[in-house]
């Protein structure tokens, strides 16, 4: 393999672009209406509850990180001080292919307790898309490129945190909030 040289960084640039046109496409894919109901979910919700694995729950945890700095009282399913759900409270489960033993487990109990479920999937059709009580499909048509520019989840993640941000936004219009108010509740890091 060679050693990437100034000025020789192609396959970086189209990677680059491909994601940036696919994510784009399936994030113009979502509904509105759908996003306004997840907002009104977590707007009254009294807590929230994020859950993904692997890499979409890093995009979980941020997501989480935002809330709490917006003022919304968020915690990280399965963080030794997370408390537990209950009826009222809203739970939001990133899944790509929505299959995964543990989101269908979570959203199991989330159910069974009363809470509401907003999912955040790539697959419409799903066990846990079925489960949710909102549900937000991104839509990724296959094509011969996806595997060398955007191998595994990553046009899932980065769709999911472009799309969580700006639900971040619109919580921050109506909350009254500003980024003033959000660096006071930013966690002090050593």
């Amino acid at each position: 393999m060679a050693a990437p040289t100034e000025g020789n960084s192609a396959t970086y640039l189209r990677a680059q672009r491909y994601v940036a046109d696919r994510v784009t496409a399936a994030l113009e894919g979502i509904q509105v209406a759908d996003v306004e109901r997840a907002l009104a979910v977590l707007s009254h919700a009294p807590q929230i509850f994020v859950y993904g694995a692997g890499r979409s729950g890093i995009i979980g945890r941020a997501f989480a990180m935002r809330l709490v700095q917006t003022g919304l009282r968020a915690f990280v399913i399965g963080e030794s001080v997370t408390p537990i759900v209950k009826k009222g409270d809203a739970v939001f489960i990133f899944s790509s292919q929505g299959e995964s033993y543990s989101s269908i487990q979570t959203a199991n109990i989330v159910r069974r307790e009363g809470a509401d479920l907003i999912v955040l999937t790539a697959k419409w059709n799903s066990k846990l898309a079925h489960a949710a009580t909102v549900l937000l499909s991104l839509d990724f048509p296959e094509d011969a490129e996806r595997p060398r520019y955007a191998p595994l989840g990553t046009l899932f993640e980065s769709a999911s945190l472009r799309l969580t941000d700006g639900i971040i936004a619109e919580l921050l219009a109506i909350r009254g909030e500003t980024e003033d108010s959000m660096r006071r509740r930013h966690a002090i890091m050593v």
